[in-house]
């Protein structure tokens, strides 16, 4: 994975490139937009990792937040 986006602009990133992936748009039941799906009805309890996998492809997964306020990138291998 080459030219990745700053913290500000991950999320938005990666909701495009699955968009994209899947023909541009995706349908989602509401309640995957309620408060107990996103942690706080603003996803603040979580966090998501990319990871590179041997075939080309990246695995897009969610996983609990780091215990910091601050926004960051972090690589780490599998």
């Amino acid at each position: 994975m080459t030219g990745l986006p700053g913290p500000a602009d991950m999320s938005h990133a990666m909701l495009i490139a699955l968009l994209m992936h899947h023909g541009g748009s995706m349908g989602l039941p509401a309640a995957a937009f309620e408060t107990d799906a996103l942690g706080d009805g603003h996803g603040t309890h979580h966090a998501v990792q990319l990871a590179p996998l041997d075939d080309g492809t990246v695995r897009l997964s969610v996983v609990t937040r780091p215990p910091s306020d601050n926004a960051e990138i972090e690589v780490r291998d599998l």
